[in-house]
């Protein structure tokens, strides 16, 4: 009985090491001097035709182009592993041809121009400790040099974790028709978008950390690059960080602020977002127990004709934030094929969020377009401290529509509210809720333009002697109750009003 254990457990041990690929078996070097993406590929397709295993990267910097993943094949990077991108343009696939790239940016149009990219798959992990560098990707379109780190397309069963992630092009992760994927325990800090998640199902993401000062760091995206409009939906993001700190200065623990503003002026980036592509839409969602730092604020859009809802957002804290700590924004861009109806926004709860210091300029946003109200969004236990410093003249100021725009809080301009900025809105609640600044204010902290039931509950805020707490303009439905310095109002009938 001794023997016959012995030999299975020989067996077995034989089994599982048969089902570990060394890509130094393989003919790869880890100098980072000579190229090992023949190699890496050979050991990904012996993997693949023995039906699945491990392919393995000990410590060493394997100079790479592009890396083609394969189903029930998972890629690991030991501790000290590096897969650095080549910086020959040769090295990389081009860009394949889509008859639909018109409707999104050429980043969401394209997989293969990638340092990791997998197409149809199932049963793939790539996980760490190890790095992907990524400095020699390019940050712009281009139908040849890699684009981006890892890039999924129409797969299934993908887990990403733990693996840091530096320099990594237009997207560290672009996974666009995949279901059932899981991102868990990744460190991000690049110079694009860190996490793009598009027209996918099932999804978790949790206890991720990403630093983009240029752009956004967690994004849900429902764009039209497969040929036709998919949902992202069933998701799930907890427990993350976002920031828009110097470039490199997450992973190397210095968090530095030196940088040059974010190419379209509005400061860092680095937020949590859902949209601009939204040609689908985005149901049930979750967002919680979020960190938010030195970076934009928290985005949900659709402009493109997708409808956005059941949406649940909670425990969230935000510090020096440098736009709108909150923005809602239904829109009419239509970046898809002819005769696509405007969307909907309906059906969001924010609660338990904490905002400090959040940049004078920019008030949170809540807005749709005429004829298209956003709907049904409740807003409890918040508390917003703004820089404040807002003028009288400022409290007038006009807000384009703008409803073909890019959806951006500075492409409204200057705003005549300090706090919230709400329009085209049937149902709002706000319930426990504290607006606040560092320095005298002149504009009200609420505005509401063409609003129709709208409650104030329990509320909190700082406004100078003689000005007003609501402006109001074509508004229906309207009441507050226990809002400081203001007696119990109800409205029924439409009205332009300040409080």
């Amino acid at each position: 009985m001794r023997v016959r254990l012995g030999i299975l457990f020989c067996s077995a041990l034989a089994a599982s090491q048969a089902a570990v690929y060394d890509v130094k078996s393989f003919g790869a070097t880890g100098s980072g001097r000579i190229a090992d993406t023949v190699a890496i590929n050979r050991a990904i397709d012996a993997a693949s035709k023995a039906g699945g295993g491990t392919v393995y990267f000990p410590a060493g910097t394997f100079l790479s182009g592009s890396i083609h993943l394969r189903s029930n094949v998972g890629l690991h990077l030991d501790q000290g592993a590096v897969i650095e991108a080549s910086a020959d343009p040769e090295a990389y696939d081009p860009a394949e041809p889509n008859q639909w790239d018109r409707f999104q940016d050429f980043g969401h149009s394209h997989w293969r121009n990638s340092l990791i990219w997998g197409e149809g798959i199932e049963n793939v992990s790539i996980d760490g400790p190890g790095l992907i560098n990524g400095k020699a990707l390019t940050r712009e379109a281009n139908l040849r040099i890699g684009n981006k780190a890892i890039s999924l397309k129409l797969s299934r069963n993908v887990t990403i974790r733990d693996i840091s992630m530096l320099l990594c092009g237009h997207f560290a992760i672009l996974a666009t028709g995949v279901d059932n994927l899981t991102i868990d325990n990744i460190k991000i800090d690049t110079n694009r978008d860190g996490i793009d998640v598009d027209a996918s199902r099932n999804v978790r993401i949790s206890n991720v950390s990403v630093n983009s000062p240029w752009d956004d760091a967690i994004v849900l995206k429902a764009s039209y690059g497969l040929g036709f409009a998919r949902d992202t939906s069933n998701v799930t993001i907890t427990n993350c960080f976002v920031s828009g700190y110097d470039m490199g200065t997450l992973l190397d623990g210095t968090f530095q602020r030196t940088a040059p503003r974010a190419p379209d002026k509005g400061g860092p980036t680095g937020r949590i977002k859902l949209g601009t592509e939204s040609s689908g839409g985005f149901k049930n969602i979750t967002i919680s127990n979020c960190v938010f730092e030195f970076s934009r604020g928290l985005a949900l859009e659709t402009v493109d004709g997708g409808d956005l809802e059941d949406v649940s957002i909670s425990n969230i804290t935000m510090r020096d934030i440098t736009n709108s700590p909150l923005f809602l924004r239904l829109g009419r861009r239509m970046r898809s094929p002819e005769g696509t109806p405007v969307g909907h926004l309906r059906r969001v709860n924010i609660s338990d969020v904490v905002v400090y210091n959040a940049d004078a300029r920019f008030c949170s946003l809540i807005t749709g377009i005429p004829g298209h109200d956003v709907e049904d969004v409740k807003l409890n236990h918040i508390r917003i401290v703004y820089q404040g410093g807002g003028t009288k003249e400022q409290a007038v100021m006009d807000v384009p529509e703008g409803e073909t725009e890019y959806p951006e809080p500075m492409r409204f301009g200057e705003m005549p509210a300090y706090g919230f900025f709400v329009r085209h809105v049937k149902g709002i609640e706000f319930n426990n809720v504290d607006i606040s600044y560092l320095k005298e204010d002149w504009r009200p902290p609420f505005v509401l333009n063409t609003v129709e039931d709208a409650e104030f509950n329990n509320l909190k805020f700082q406004h100078p002697a003689g000005a007003p707490a609501f402006v109001l303009k074509g508004v229906r439905k309207f009441s507050t109750w226990h809002a400081r310095s203001l007696a119990d109002t109800q409205i029924d009938t439409a009205a332009d009003k300040k409080l």
